[in-house]
């Protein structure tokens, strides 16, 4: 985890566009254009692959929209675009059926290819009923995975938090190691049917959930000697910002150990403007091949699929335990929103007495409400103060730091000093923790950046994969080239709460659209937002079909859901409490709902 190497896989051929370790990371996006309108579906692929994304999905509904997929393949060729196209299939293996035929891949859900759509009922089977479902699978997978066998198809296995069988959950709850079976069961029948052309994916709109996941999958497939590409993503990741960073913040925690071989951020935005995104976080990951040598190892009891968060201890009730802190180097003026750091960097002292501070030790005053920052160079025992600061390069040795054994009121900063960011404020961490040295850690990271989008995929990559790796107390996160510091301080709180380590607003779960949607996605996002965004205690899904929203959203607490053109239907958590709501009532219908239910603040 602290060096950087692409994991190993096999090469699968998509198209005129092999995926897998021996080429680039890929990067892709979906059209929300009908696959029934050709013409617009061809224009918008056509915008997608002029962006520099490597393949374009489509959605397939049903046989109609497969011949279709066809029929547009074939015309972007006329036009001398080649990107190679995936059918997306859920439901519906005669569809399935048609696209191998027609397309370069087929992307189908382990979790109702087969299965019936779920019902989220707990069924009950014994061995052989169980075993008796394995082999319909198979029988099932058989025939498709002949038709692609002969016209060179290549298949997606994506698996969905949301969308696991009822039978799955039955056995293994919606959770990680049930996304895992879920798909390691559909890999056995293709592995014995000797067809290796498949990709897979695992997808959740919780962060922690899919990096779980992945690792999970990962780890499986090396003990059953398999060694397929990964496709990365958080699903309904949402908008601006947020969606941005929640994305870099999974998927950059995956690529940073070295797994992933295609991504796609997944945006409720245009489709073309997920691919710089995606194109950013490929680049930025891949700058650190051949950097210098991280020496570490993992601290001792610590599991790599499911990391349990080091605390360090608290101290002074100012930094250490549950709730990681943020480090700001602004003045308080500077932040106009509610989200107010727990510190701020203003090294000749403080400026107000409403805020808490971080100086130079050579400022500290014991008297006003600062705390004083060394270094080993400059420190000092004999300045007394309730919490000290003490910062170090990521590569200094963990015998330099034994010393803060013996102090109950030391706090570290780590600086890194390595392109290598995440790996090498980890490798110190870990150190410390077998060390026996408790003491809380903040990473201290700066960007140079006046790109914002370079900033968010940046921070949110290199400080989510500490973050969900279980190791860290706090962020500060510099910019000193951003204009806007309120901004960069958003940046710090929403890796937090990407990391599901600290909430401090409503987190909205909207899928990025697609040929299903049954709305306006980004107006009626933008609108749902502006009626909840202050209800920072509660999860809100505004998801734009029911194929994956009832699950990918059962996270939320409540959900806004497409149930036909113009009709709109309510969730508290899983359950439907109101269907086929005319579009124009939906928001102040929610908002009822949510008053019922004791949940609503008002503004």
């Amino acid at each position: 985890m602290f060096n950087y190497h692409r994991r190993k896989t096999i090469t699968v051929k998509i198209g005129n566009t092999p995926l897998g370790s021996d080429y680039p990371i890929r990067v892709q996006s979906m059209t929300n254009t009908s696959t029934n309108d050709i013409a617009a579906s061809v224009e918008q692929c056509l915008r997608i692959a002029q962006a520099g994304a490597h393949y374009v999905r489509l959605t397939t509904q049903g046989v109609r929209e497969a011949e279709n997929l066809g029929l547009i393949r074939t015309e972007l060729r006329k036009r001398g675009c080649m990107v190679p196209l995936v059918a997306d299939i859920h439901f519906n293996p005669r569809a399935a059926m048609m696209a191998a035929q027609v397309t370069d891949k087929v992307r189908i859900n382990p979790g109702n290819f087969v299965d019936p759509a779920r019902q989220f009922k707990s069924l009950s089977y014994t061995d052989e009923e169980y075993q008796a479902e394995l082999q319909r699978i198979h029988d099932k997978l058989v025939p498709f995975i002949d038709l692609c066998r002969k016209h060179g198809t290549a298949v997606r296995l994506g698996v969905n938090h949301g969308s696991l069988s009822d039978r799955i959950m039955s056995r293994y709850g919606n959770t990680a190691p049930g996304m895992v079976e879920s798909v390691m069961e559909y890999l056995r029948v293709f592995v014995e049917q000797n067809f290796m052309d498949v990709v897979i994916s695992m997808k959740a709109s919780n962060v922690v959930v899919m990096v779980e996941a992945v690792r999970r999958l990962v780890d499986a497939m090396d003990r059953e000697d398999m060694h397929f590409p990964l496709h990365l993503g958080v699903t309904e990741a949402g908008f601006g910002e947020d969606g941005r960073i929640k994305s870099a913040v999974g998927i950059g925690a995956l690529m940073s150990q070295g797994l992933g071989d295609t991504i796609r951020v997944s945006l409720s935005e245009d489709p073309e403007l997920e691919i710089p995104v995606a194109n950013k976080l490929v680049e930025y990951i891949a700058s650190r091949e051949s950097h210098p040598s991280i020496v570490g190892h993992y601290c001792h009891d610590y599991d790599p699929l499911q990391p349990k968060r080091h605390m360090g201890r608290n101290i002074a009730g100012m930094v250490g335990g549950k709730k990681p802190i943020v480090i700001a180097s602004c003045k308080p003026g500077d932040v106009t929103g509610s989200r107010r750091p727990d510190f701020y960097y203003s090294p000749t002292g403080a400026l107000n007495n409403d805020d808490k501070f971080i100086v130079q030790a050579s400022a500290y005053n014991c008297e006003s409400n600062t705390t004083p920052l060394f270094t080993l160079e400059n420190w000092d025992n004999s300045i007394e103060a309730p919490l000290k600061w003490l910062e170090v390069p990521a590569s200094t040795p963990v015998e330099k730091l034994c010393f803060l054994k013996n102090h109950n009121n030391v706090a570290l900063i780590i600086k890194p000093d390595n392109v290598n960011v995440s790996g090498c404020q980890q490798a110190l961490i870990h150190a410390l923790v077998d060390a026996g040295i408790d003491c809380p850690v903040v990473m201290r990271n700066t960007y140079n950046d006046t790109d914002t989008e370079w900033l968010q995929v940046k921070a949110g990559a290199d400080l989510g994969a500490v973050l969900l790796n279980g190791m860290g107390d706090g962020v500060w996160l510099e910019a000193p080239a951003c204009d806007n510091q309120d901004q960069v301080v958003g940046y710090s709180f929403a890796i937090l709460q990407a990391a599901r380590l600290r909430t401090t607003k409503t987190e909205f779960i909207s899928c990025p659209s697609c040929g299903r949607t049954m709305f306006d996605l980004q107006t009626t996002v933008h609108r749902v937002q502006q009626a909840t965004s202050h209800l920072t205690h509660l999860k809100i899904g505004v998801m734009g079909c029911v194929v994956n929203g009832p699950g990918e959203m059962a996270d939320a607490d409540y959900g806004y859901v497409g149930a036909a053109v113009g009709k709109i239907s309510l969730y508290k958590g899983k359950q439907c409490i109101e269907k086929n709501i005319p579009e124009a009532d939906a928001i102040p219908r929610l908002i009822a709902l949510i008053k019922e239910n004791g949940d609503w603040i008002e503004p």
